[in-house]
């Protein structure tokens, strides 16, 4: 579903961000990139959706290069969703939901059919909550919503970036249960960016970490929990450890 084939990302003043980053992604794999601030996960994503373009070598997307998409086709075609969630303040939650469906032109009935399917997944009562405005959900209500505007015109791909770092400890445990029992039902191809070992553990099939621009490691989690590569290990000396083991 996706492809990094010797893919570099330079700034404009020359600082290397990427370098030789190749790796696959399967379709309805879930892959959590982790690493420090820094180390270029989010540009990973930006890739992907071509809100940039690689100094060199090449990203694919369904076996098509993102240089050979139509820039907006290809940003519809893949989800985003945002620590900040981003919801637009002065519409309702239906209305958020909404956006990418109207700006293809969906007829009025088919937008409203899928905003009720959306909120039933994300386990929002549309009764309740479709008529609201952003600032009366709570934070992992707004997530939610934030999930279900992504999924809106049912795209294969599906970007997360930090999506539940703003959220409290049970709140976000929450969101992790939720986010599995959406990906059952969806089984979109998933890249999540997350600083969080824990996080990485509880959602994806895959973990890659990324140190100072490379891919240190790529592998299930269950590989992951026992890898002795220094990079791997700097972040399992982060997970709190019970007295005792």
């Amino acid at each position: 579903m996706i492809d990094f084939r010797k893919v570099e990302y330079h700034y404009p003043n020359g600082q290397r961000v990427l370098d030789d980053v190749s790796f696959s992604i399967k379709e309805g794999e879930v892959l959590a990139l982790l690493g420090r601030s820094g180390a270029g996960k989010s540009t990973i994503l930006k890739l992907i959706n071509r809100l940039i373009e690689p100094s060199s070598g090449e990203v694919l997307v369904e076996g098509r290069s993102t240089r050979k998409w139509d820039a907006i086709a290809l940003r519809r075609h893949v989800g985003y969703v945002l620590q900040d969630v981003g919801l637009f303040p002065h519409m309702t939650i239906a209305e958020n939901i909404a956006v990418v469906p109207r700006l293809e032109h969906w007829s009025a009935q088919r937008t409203r059919e899928r905003v009720s399917e959306l909120m039933v997944l994300v386990g929002l009562d549309q009764g309740e909550y479709g008529k609201r405005f952003p600032r009366a959900l709570s934070g992992g209500q707004r997530q939610r919503v934030g999930v279900a505007r992504a999924l809106a015109v049912d795209p294969p791909v599906l970007l997360m970036d930090e999506p539940f770092g703003a959220l409290d400890p049970m709140t976000r445990v929450e969101m992790h249960h939720e986010f599995k029992r959406i990906q059952e039902r969806v089984k979109k191809t998933v890249v999540c960016v997350t600083h969080d070992l824990g996080e990485a553990f509880a959602l994806a099939s895959q973990i890659g970490v990324i140190a100072r621009g490379k891919l240190a490691a790529l592998a299930p989690p269950s590989e992951i929990a026992v890898s002795t590569n220094p990079d791997v290990r700097a972040f399992l000396e982060t997970v709190p450890r019970l007295s005792g083991t």
